[in-house]
């Protein structure tokens, strides 16, 4: 039963343990099933890679960010403005407010992916605007409150300790949950590794 890491990557078990288990396997019949002791094919662990990394990435708190109101805040402001007001039709001067928002080159920098994932209409600015000018006179951060339908809400998340003593509600872009995720598919696929490298080398092969 010893462990022999010499060529882990062929077999980790000794000749005794090795022997054994070739014997086993040309005794048992396996209900009538032949069993090769072939290598899995590269094209597998290559597809089983790439499912893994896909499936971190298309759920990286990155891509799917919540809309938060400071997103919105400069939108806002330009609805007030006599340029906008004097615009009657609402999708000109929808319009006419993303293209100034554009022209920001600071504020569209910062903000300008979350803006184009998240649209809005006048509609939709008009409904949340009181909620969004309230905080704003409160002082309060607006990258802390999310904008869910026509209602303005602290987020949920728990970051930092700010210097005030009150806790960060500020979406991080690394989420716990993935460093639990890491662990465990390291401890997955380095269990199944080890159990399969304690059979016999790949170049051997039963007789059946």
């Amino acid at each position: 039963m010893a462990w022999i890491f010499d060529n882990p990557l062929s077999t980790m078990a000794d000749a005794q343990q090795n022997k054994a288990a070739q014997d086993l396997w040309e005794l048992e019949r396996l209900g009538g099933l032949t069993e090769d002791n072939n290598r899995l094919p590269v094209p597998v662990v290559w597809l089983m890679a790439l499912t893994i990394v896909t499936a971190f990435m298309i759920t990286f708190p990155l891509w799917g960010q919540r809309p938060t109101a400071a997103i919105y805040q400069e939108q806002i402001r330009l609805m007030d403005t006599p340029e906008i007001q004097a615009i009657k039709d609402d999708k000109a001067a929808m319009e006419a407010i993303n293209q100034k928002v554009q022209a920001d080159t600071t504020y569209f920098a910062k903000y300008g992916p979350m803006i184009v994932r998240h649209p809005v209409s006048l509609d939709d600015l008009r409904m949340i605007k009181p909620q969004v000018e309230a905080l704003e006179k409160a002082g309060k951060d607006l990258e802390e409150y999310s904008v869910i339908g026509n209602q303005v809400h602290l987020q949920n998340f728990q970051g930092n300790v700010k210097p005030d003593g009150s806790i960060e509600r500020k979406q991080p872009w690394w989420d716990k949950g993935y460093t639990i995720d890491i662990f465990y598919l390291t401890a997955f696929c380095l269990s199944v590794m080890v159990v399969v490298k304690r059979l016999p080398p790949s170049s051997w092969q039963p007789k059946h």
